[in-house]
């Protein structure tokens, strides 16, 4: 929890205020889960504060709530291109990526529960940056990373606006995200390089490393090809042609 707050804190998430008359504060709760590696042992324990969006308003303190998400025969079939070329398959994670969402509307939340010390009475916080559990939050962080790549030159693909491509002749890099986890491909190994680094200046990243496990789906490359599991599921594999 205390790390939740250091980084809602460092974001400048909100400010201290009284509320405006008229308006109501939605209210927040903190959520608890734990993270598992692949193999199912625990990674980490996480505690997320989250906004109670259920109570909020359309057209007082939200309006348009839409966000793309990866389809997911768009992540299959560039798994099966980085197969054929033998692509290296990077992956990237946003910490916090809700937070790097700015706000348009006014929106007003209760002081976090366990950490109301500081608030005089009366005050609660105003919201500058979206939070998890705002009906607004996914669209405000889309935009906002839609913004950042279209600045490096990335176009988005008519097909599913979550894959995002720059070509430079005959050169290519590709990068696909759902929500705050993204998958960065191709044969451009200087812009794969220069992107990562314009992302982690950007936003608070954390390199994964090799894609091993993505929504749900463990990745296991060879020079076989890509095999993906998802368990008691189904495995495929795309053999790279001779």
């Amino acid at each position: 929890m205390k790390t939740e707050m250091d980084a809602l804190m460092k974001n400048s998430t909100w400010e201290k205020c009284i509320i405006s008359k008229g308006k109501k504060p939605v209210g927040c709760r903190w959520v608890f889960t734990i993270k598992y590696n692949p193999d199912g042992t625990i990674e980490r324990y996480k505690a997320r504060l989250v906004a109670k969006g259920y109570t909020q308003t359309y057209e007082i303190d939200y309006s348009e709530t839409f966000s793309p998400v990866a389809k997911i025969n768009t992540i299959r079939v560039l798994f099966s291109i980085a197969a054929n070329k033998q692509w290296p398959l990077h992956q990237f994670d946003v910490k916090n990526a809700f937070l790097h969402g700015e706000l348009e509307e006014e929106v007003y939340m209760e002081a976090p529960p366990g950490f109301t010390e500081g608030f005089k009475p009366g005050e609660v916080c105003r919201l500058k940056k979206s939070l998890y559990g705002l009906k607004q939050s996914p669209r405000a962080w889309f935009g906002r990373f839609t913004i950042a790549m279209k600045k490096y030159g990335y176009k988005q693909s008519n097909s599913d606006h979550t894959l995002f491509l720059k070509q430079r002749g005959k050169l290519i890099t590709c990068l696909i995200i759902y929500v705050d986890d993204m998958i960065v491909t191709g044969n451009d190994e200087e812009e794969i390089k220069r992107l990562k680094v314009n992302l982690f200046s950007e936003f608070e990243m954390k390199d994964l490393g090799r894609l091993k496990y993505f929504l749900g789906i463990e990745v296991l490359k060879s020079n076989q090809g890509i095999f993906i599991f998802q368990k008691n599921m189904f495995w495929t594999c795309w053999q790279r042609q001779g």
